[in-house]
């Protein structure tokens, strides 16, 4: 395997594709001389795959989640039902629910999957739900779950109703970030997925991974986030999506690639789960999932669904191997979905990076007289710096244009109101992590996709487009009445130099640098801003 730039390898393991641990270790090895390293590890050679796929119509519609949406469906033929979550109480609470209703199935695909009080739990739901008899396929990012579940997800394998997959998987288990240093070309492209499915008929997509700071029960960074519930076609065709990730060639079966445990490695799961539930910390986040979620109000044909025509856009799993065919891209489909906005264009994305292409594209509507609003994270909100530093750079030339910049700001004293938040992107949340947007206040895209390099060339994503002027008008109504009480406005001054307003209620701060930053951090923007990284990002 040819070595790489020690620049490169430093600069793409960041916490997108690895912990901030991965970071400093990149760095020591950098420093040690590991462009040199060529001792690759090679996967094993692929053995037989069980087949499994979706239920189908007739099989998902005698279960109890498809019975009680069929009266739905019937009165809305061809739509699909959309109800937002956008609390993360309830967004995890939801999910629970999901897994606890299932009869037949249940798909489940993600990024991240911590190894903390939201990951254990319900990992413990899952396989209580196999002990029931559904079989429940489990599908992984391997850069996104910790070591310390690698006995958890086997023992899970070994239950007869559970089959767990990893995908792009890592051959060194520990420390992981050696894989990026002897097999970058491969590790650097990711499955950022995310998807519960149960029975084939309802399905939670969106932002959101499955850790503690995605659902508010930390006390630390909480994420803005926004997931979806979504019910009829568009949840089938998630389903079926879902199966074409499962049999790729980049999902490993984990014998292929864990050591072995007996399934008697379950208990050490349920005694996680009794310590997290028995933990007094963690006792009202536990009692939240007592509540009446939006999954129990489905089952009572209570919950109020908005009804639009949506349309799954999602990427050929054959782009983590870089052999996926232009236009079946997620940002192609995108495009041919979505066609060009003729009078505004709001969007939301956590890691802004739009690099020269993207650059060129928001100017120009801009120019044509296209509102173009964007909302990302400001320099003391992000998690990821690099990324700020590919945003920064494309800054002032958005400005020029007439581009709208808001930057989230980073909520002080999140945890006594994690579910008071006013609106799409709540006050509670210390750093954004949604990713949406609305086209002519009539069309709205939700799910995984962030607008940087990475996303569209290198990780795959999925979401859904939807036909709502509701849902449209509602993020359109976040960036006249919300956002800017939540977030700093970019702005040009005659001198070209950026700054930055806050409003206070009637009141406004000027910042003349990164509000709430300190030199120190602002240099390494800098820097990290002039690097050729761009296409990591």
């Amino acid at each position: 395997m040819p070595s790489l730039p020690s620049s490169t390898v430093v600069i793409a393991i960041r916490r997108r594709i690895g912990s901030a641990a991965v970071w400093l270790a990149a760095c020591l090895c950098a420093a040690l001389g590991a462009t040199t390293l060529t001792a690759c590890q090679q996967l094993p050679a692929p053995g037989p795959r069980t087949q499994s796929v979706a239920l189908t119509a007739e099989e998902a519609s005698s279960t109890q989640l498809g019975q009680a949406i069929d009266k739905e469906r019937a009165d809305h033929p061809g739509l699909t039902g959309i109800d937002p979550l956008t609390a993360p109480l309830q967004a995890f609470a939801s999910r629970v629910d999901l897994v606890r209703t299932a009869q037949r199935t249940i798909d489940v695909q993600y990024y991240i999957w911590r190894d903390d009080l939201t990951g254990t739990l319900l990992l413990e739901e899952l396989r209580k739900a196999a002990d029931r008899g559904v079989r429940v396929r489990l599908l992984l990012d391997d850069n996104g779950i910790p070591s310390s579940l690698d006995s958890t997800l086997a023992a899970l394998d070994a239950h007869p109703n559970i089959e767990v997959r990893l995908f792009n998987p890592f051959v060194i288990r520990k420390p992981k970030f050696i894989g990026f240093i002897t097999d970058f070309s491969r590790l650097n492209r990711r499955m950022h997925n995310k998807s519960l499915t149960a029975d084939g008929v309802a399905t939670i997509l969106g932002g959101r991974n499955i850790g503690d700071e995605y659902f508010g029960a930390t006390d630390g960074v909480v994420f803005a986030d926004l997931d979806v519930l979504a019910i009829g076609p568009a949840a089938t065709d998630v389903a079926h999506d879902f199966d074409r990730y499962w049999s790729s060639a980049s999902a490993w079966p984990v014998q292929e690639i864990l050591p072995a445990v007996s399934a008697d490695q379950l208990a050490v799961l349920d005694r996680a789960a009794l310590a997290v539930q028995t933990n007094p910390a963690a006792s009202a986040f536990i009692a939240s999932l007592e509540a009446k979620t939006d999954v129990r109000h489905l089952l009572d044909g209570t919950l109020e669904f908005e009804w639009a025509p949506a349309r799954l856009v999602s990427d050929d799993p054959a782009k983590a191997l870089g052999k996926a065919p232009q236009d079946s891209l997620i940002l192609s489909q995108l495009k041919d979905i979505l066609g060009e906005p003729q009078r505004e264009l709001d969007l939301v994305s956590p890691y802004f990076v739009p690099a020269e292409a993207g650059t060129r594209y928001f100017t120009e509507l801009a120019r044509r007289g296209v509102t173009v609003r964007v909302l990302t994270n400001s320099l003391e909100a992000t998690d990821v710096m690099p990324v700020h530093g590919g945003y920064a750079r494309r800054r002032k030339a958005l400005l020029e244009s007439g581009v709208e910049l808001w930057e989230l700001r980073r909520a002080a004293g999140t945890s006594g109101a994690k579910e008071q938040a006013p609106g799409m992107f709540g006050s509670s949340g210390s750093s954004l992590h949604a990713k949406t947007f609305a086209v002519d206040a009539k069309r709205v895209f939700v799910g995984s996709l962030n607008f940087d390099p990475r996303s569209a060339n290198l990780n795959t994503e999925l979401g859904l487009v939807i036909e709502s002027p509701k849902l449209a008008s509602q993020i359109e109504h976040a960036f006249v009445a919300q956002i800017p009480q939540l977030a700093y406005e970019t702005r040009l001054a005659p001198d070209g130099s950026i700054y930055w307003i806050r409003r206070d209620g009637d009141s406004t701060i000027r910042y003349d640098v990164e509000p709430n930053s300190r030199w120190s951090t602002r240099l390494a923007v800098w820097f990290f801003s002039i690097l050729p990284i761009e296409w990591l990002l």
